[in-house]
């Protein structure tokens, strides 16, 4: 009998068997190193962001409470016909929004605060500390650019999310694995927002607002991280992009929100 067969109790196997194991071991291990690849090459890549955890920072300009609480602090240098502030969200540590009644009377105000910055794609917000948020001791600065400016009625698609998770303090802070943290985020009183991605890849964010400019936080819980359209009254105030829609009129689209955008 020539024909080799394995015998568990030698030192090796026979030649012909050691040949065939070592090809299938190196084809498993090309198999396996070609699926991870593939699995990396289609993964959503996440947009940079940041939360400079730890890190208190002092802030200064004036509080305006409409549509959302926001920080409107003057750009330092000559601005050349630009807008001469810069807009910073303003949220509470953990997943608390601003008490609107609380600090309430400090809208139009100049204040001083100390906070965390957060900020992604242009966009940036503090998470102040509530005990350091104080009038300031100097009249309100001129800011030129903090009027309403009327964009028309638009149609967009895309997600809602929160927005202090979405700037950075999770990443990413989108599509159906961050729901649960978005819905308690948003409910708590952070901003809604909805994500725009438009087909070059770039995204746009709107602030979500009712057709009277009140916020809409409660209304929009059931819809986090599901793809909706929404056509609505779009308006610039300042650096805020600012969406005007009855939640009622929001449509939910029939696509699973898996985030490659197809």
């Amino acid at each position: 009998m020539n024909d080799e067969f394995y015998i568990g109790w030698e030192d090796k196997a026979a030649p012909r068997q050691r040949r065939f194991v070592r090809v299938v071991v190196l084809m498993l291990f090309i198999l396996a190193l070609g699926v991870a690849f593939v699995l990396a090459a289609v993964q959503h890549a996440t947009d940079a962001s940041v939360f400079e955890f730890g890190e208190i920072k002092s802030f200064s300009g004036v509080l305006q409470m409409e549509p959302y609480p926001h920080l409107l602090v003057m750009r330092p240098g000559e601005t050349a016909g630009c807008l001469t502030f810069s807009t910073y969200y303003l949220v509470l540590p953990f997943k608390h929004g601003l008490d609107r009644e609380q600090f309430a009377g400090l809208d139009g105000k100049n204040v001083s605060l100390k906070g965390t910055l957060i900020y992604r794609a242009g966009q940036t917000m503090v998470e102040a500390l509530p005990e350091t948020i104080k009038a300031a001791d100097k009249p309100v600065q001129e800011l030129s650019g903090t009027e309403i400016v009327d964009l028309g009625k638009q149609t967009f698609e895309g997600e809602i999310v929160d927005s202090k998770c979405f700037l950075g303090v999770m990443n990413p802070g989108e599509l159906l694995p961050h729901r649960a943290c978005a819905i308690r985020c948003i409910a708590g009183g952070i901003p809604p927002m909805l994500l725009v991605r438009q087909k070059n890849g770039s995204l746009v964010d709107l602030l979500l607002v009712s057709a009277e400019g009140k916020p809409v936080n409660q209304q929009v819980l059931d819809m986090v991280a599901e793809p909706v359209q929404i056509t609505g009254e779009v308006e610039r105030q300042g650096d805020l992009l600012i969406l005007r829609a009855d939640p009622d009129s929001y449509r939910r689209l029939n696509k699973i929100n898996d985030g490659t955008g197809k």
